[in-house]
């Protein structure tokens, strides 16, 4: 006990302990699959994943107390020397790591101080902040930049040439160098919006949704072959063009997700819906003799979950 006592007192001297960075992860990778939010999975009434539910109180004490060890139930059963009654259980085969436990200690001890997750936290419009050259800042995301410049003491570049902006354009949104006609064009444009004017001209190009389904069908793992023994071609082009058309039509993010995932069940599914489910057809596949099924589709199976 001495010894625990000391390595206690050691930990609890640690500071600036990031919630979202050290302690949310371990939560979610050790503790969320008995104590998280699906209800029908969780043992013994206790919830990890809200604040609330850390700080609830049990028959045994409560879960947390901020800034005590002693009388946190999780701590004790982190902590403890009995592996039987230690949590994660080791049949879980998830064990804390010294440095995991002391993360949690030193949360604990901090107080447990909680943020949610950034996703669900609304959107809070900033104050620009105040800058020396007023004159250079167009736009909200210029005066940030400008912001950190002059803190590091540093100058914004000057301009760059129109032929070189211009091709930065065109690389960044079609991966495409531009025409010499769409060049010659751009610099006799004398106007004050003629770079602007540009970037409407790509976005309306059917280059650009090319351009940005291409990350989209890699991360997807889209491929024109099977991509297993002698890599038989397939056909699932269908899905390709329907992605790039969903990226030239601005489809909503949240339709383009759901269309992928279950486009087939949609009330009066149309057809276009129904090839978006292709998005579940782009990994490995193989007719190889002699394979193991079970091992096929287990293999299959967790590219689609992580891709999805």
């Amino acid at each position: 006990m001495k010894y625990l006592a000391i390595w206690i007192l050691s930990v609890c001297v640690l500071e600036g302990v990031d919630f979202q960075k050290e302690v949310r992860p371990i939560l979610s990778r050790h503790c969320f699959h008995c104590h998280g939010p699906d209800a029908e999975n969780r043992q013994a009434g206790i919830r990890l994943d809200s604040q609330d539910g850390v700080l609830a109180e049990t028959k045994r004490g409560p879960i947390v107390k901020p800034g005590s060890l002693e009388q946190s139930l999780l701590w004790k059963r982190v902590a403890h020397a009995k592996p039987a009654l230690r949590m994660p259980p080791p049949h879980a085969h998830k064990d804390l790591t010294e440095e995991q436990k002391k993360a949690l200690a030193a949360w604990i001890e901090a107080g447990a101080p909680w943020a949610e997750h950034w996703a669900l936290r609304p959107p809070v419009r900033r104050d620009l902040p105040s800058v020396q050259r007023r004159g250079w800042v167009r736009n909200a995301v210029d005066a940030f930049v400008l912001a950190r410049l002059e803190k590091e003491g540093l100058a914004p570049e000057a301009e760059e040439a129109s032929d070189r902006l211009l091709r930065r354009l065109s690389f960044d949104l079609t991966g495409l160098p531009p025409t010499p006609e769409v060049s010659a064009r751009f610099r006799r444009d004398a106007r004050p919006d003629a770079y602007e004017r540009m970037v409407d001209y790509y976005l309306a190009s059917p280059h650009w949704g090319e351009h940005r389904a291409r990350y989209w069908m890699d991360a997807a793992r889209y491929g024109d072959t099977h991509g297993l023994h002698s890599d038989n071609a397939r056909e699932i082009w269908p899905w390709r063009d329907w992605v790039i058309s969903a990226f030239n039509a601005n489809k909503p993010f949240d339709q383009f997700t759901v269309e992928q995932l279950a486009g087939d069940l949609l009330p009066g599914a149309t057809l276009e819906q129904r090839v978006a489910t292709g998005f579940h057809r782009n990994h490995i596949a193989t007719g190889e003799g002699g394979v193991i099924p079970e091992e096929v589709k287990t293999i299959y199976v967790k590219d689609q979950v992580d891709t999805t």
